[in-house]
């Protein structure tokens, strides 16, 4: 309604009084649904993420528990298969390797071990009967990203972190498996996504994605794990396939696996190793 004549003294402080207080009241009045829609979001979140953590704290028990957080350090023997775009490679490579909690690890290849890949921090070193040179960055960088969002790091580095962010994503088929999904998302904006086994509790699989530094487009690495043994009390995936953009890599099939052995004063210098091999 327009208003065509002119107010006074009270009643026109009245009638402004009134026109200022709309605005605040329809704020007031939608104030309650809103606090209560976000209150339920809230709770949601929170629930979601405590589906989660039950979740991967399922899959630790089931790995071993405490026992399995404390390791010291494990030793895997077996072979690698390498395909390209699918099709597998002739042949395979007999190797050992060597893991030890952080950030040390080491690959030993041929049945005469006289190819060894060291990766100690954030250095690597291949050393071979020609002496030892740093490892090319391709290959590094590859191994670094995997260890930065392996299993054991999103459980004992990523799920301590109060920043982490939690999401259960329900059950999924992995292999014709029913697997939990879970998805931890860093303060850092990365991800990992752990299918866990509805009836183990065992990893079934491990994905990232990471942006490529030179064409800017995603990739997605991905590991699956299969054939469990309990060795030493540990079950261990004596499978594991490696896939690059859904497309398989590398598989690799364990023999023999050990934990927590004594290692000899010099096992991760990588001179001793080329003193060794040079022999």
């Amino acid at each position: 309604m327009k208003i065509n004549r002119v107010l006074h003294g009270s009643a026109a402080h009245v009638l402004t009084a009134l026109m200022l207080a709309l605005p605040l009241a329809a704020a007031a009045a939608s104030e309650p649904a809103q606090v209560g829609a976000a209150q339920n979001g809230d709770d949601a979140a929170a629930k979601n993420a405590q589906q989660a953590r039950a979740a991967l704290d399922r899959m630790v028990q089931a790995l071993g528990g405490q026992a399995w957080l404390d390791m010291k350090n494990q030793e895997r023997e077996g072979f690698i298969a390498a395909f390209f775009h699918g099709n597998p490679d002739a042949g395979t490579t007999l190797y050992y390797e060597f893991h030890q909690w952080p950030d040390h690890d080491r690959v030993d290849v041929t049945k005469h071990r006289d190819v060894v890949e060291f990766y100690l921090g954030n250095e690597g070193w291949e050393v071979t009967y020609r002496g030892k040179k740093p490892m090319d960055k391709e290959l590094l960088d590859d191994f670094l990203r995997r260890r930065d969002h392996s299993i054991e790091t999103a459980i004992k580095v990523w799920l301590k972190d109060p920043n982490t962010i939690l999401v259960y994503e329900g059950q999924h088929l992995v292999e014709r498996k029913l697997g939990e999904q879970v998805t931890l998302i860093s303060a850092d904006n990365e991800s990992i996504t752990i299918l866990m086994d509805t009836q183990t509790h065992l990893p079934l699989e491990r994905i990232f994605q990471w942006r490529d530094p030179l064409y800017k487009d995603k990739n997605t690495d991905a590991e699956e794990y299969d054939d469990y043994h309990t060795m030493e009390g540990f079950p261990t995936p004596f499978s594991i396939t490696r896939f690059k953009n859904g497309e398989m890599w590398r598989q690799y099939y364990i023999k023999k696996v050990t934990f927590n052995q004594t290692l000899s004063g010099d096992f991760w210098s990588v001179d001793a190793a080329d003193r060794r091999i040079k022999k």
